[in-house]
């Protein structure tokens, strides 16, 4: 009897390392079924549509979704065990906890596409900043806490006032990084700069946005270095924004001219070289009419600004050498005169 007894408990315990050992690989199987059907066919599928979003998005939720149906598998093959009965509760507690995590992985992913693509088709905006995507992420994970302490049971009122207190010390400690943050996200919501915006900080410092992080602003300069302003200076700084109201931009040379000159000739000559690099130069707005302005009778010459008309803030240098080595060969060709500095001294007797 108890050969018989011990025979049908062995064969009872290889019974369930059968099935746990089924089911894991069912589960394997099922993953790999999914994965080909959203990396062959939905992937397919959707690189026939207009937009490229839902590419994006099985491109992101494919591998998480994979691990989740083998997450699932492990956590069926465990509760099959009847060894493990006695610890269910703690394996129920562990697949509620990765199965919240996983899915907050995906719908921060998926909805950082979303935010993503929004931003995008707004006016001004090319990229995410990722500011943007590390708050949307913040607030998933925040959720997600949330409910896996709900989940336990555990209350939320003494955290807080232990987060509260905790939170007090921490920002004085980090008030300088806060402080960053939140100039950021005010950078994001009043939007005086956007990405790939050309502008001029207070200071000297110019170039194109590259990106504004949660601590910091990165601004590309013409010479292609990389220039890192903390967010709090860049929000308190006087910002010249070449790219606003649009990105064409106007450029203006300051000249003078003898006084002897003739200064209608002078504005036909400088209008004609105007109009002659308006065509030539690369970046510079062919159809505009660029024009002249005196302005003041300065100590050697008549001064005056000549306004000419570019595409794009960077542009407006490669147009201003060529016309002022244009203008140069002209006014010598013409006769006409560029003061030196001049002084006259009159001797009383």
């Amino acid at each position: 009897m108890v050969v018989i007894e011990t025979a049908t408990v062995q064969s009872l315990i290889q019974h369930e390392y059968f099935h746990f050992f089924l089911i894991l690989i069912s589960f394997l199987l099922l993953a790999k079924i999914v994965h080909f059907i959203l990396v062959k066919y939905m992937r397919g599928l959707a690189a026939r549509t207009k937009t490229d979003i839902d590419d994006i998005i099985l491109k992101i939720v494919t591998k998480p979704v994979c691990i989740f149906i083998m997450f699932a598998g492990l956590y069926f093959a465990l509760k099959s065990l009847s060894d493990l009965e006695k610890y269910s509760a703690e394996i129920d507690g562990i697949f509620f906890v990765g199965s919240i995590l996983l899915l907050s992985l995906i719908v921060s992913r998926i909805l950082g596409v979303l935010v993503s693509h929004w931003l995008k088709v707004q006016k001004k905006y090319e990229k995410m900043p990722k500011l943007m995507g590390n708050v949307v992420a913040i607030v998933i994970y925040l959720m997600a806490f949330l409910m896996i302490l709900d989940h336990f049971e555990i209350k939320i009122s003494p955290l807080l006032a232990a987060f509260g207190l905790g939170g007090l010390a921490v920002g004085l400690a980090l008030q300088n990084t806060l402080s960053n943050l939140f100039a950021g996200l005010h950078i994001i919501s009043d939007r005086p700069i956007n990405f790939g915006d050309y502008i001029e900080i207070e200071g000297g410092i110019s170039g194109f946005v590259e990106d504004i992080g949660w601590r910091s602003t990165r601004v590309r300069t013409l010479p292609n270095t990389l220039v890192i302003v903390p967010n709090s200076k860049l929000a308190e700084s006087a910002i010249t924004n070449y790219s606003l109201p649009v990105l064409e931009m106007s450029a203006v040379i300051q000249c003078g001219v003898a006084y002897g000159s003739d200064l209608e000739k002078v504005e036909r000559v400088t209008i004609d070289v105007a109009k002659q690099i308006l065509e030539t130069a690369p970046g510079a707005v062919k159809t505009f009419e660029p024009f002249i302005r005196y302005h003041t009778f300065g100590d050697s010459n008549i001064n005056f600004s000549i306004i000419l008309r570019v595409e794009e803030p960077a542009a407006k240098y490669i147009v201003i050498h060529e016309f002022i080595k244009a203008l140069k060969a002209r006014y010598d060709k013409e006769g006409i005169e560029i003061s030196w500095p001049v002084r006259k001294v009159y001797y009383g007797k």
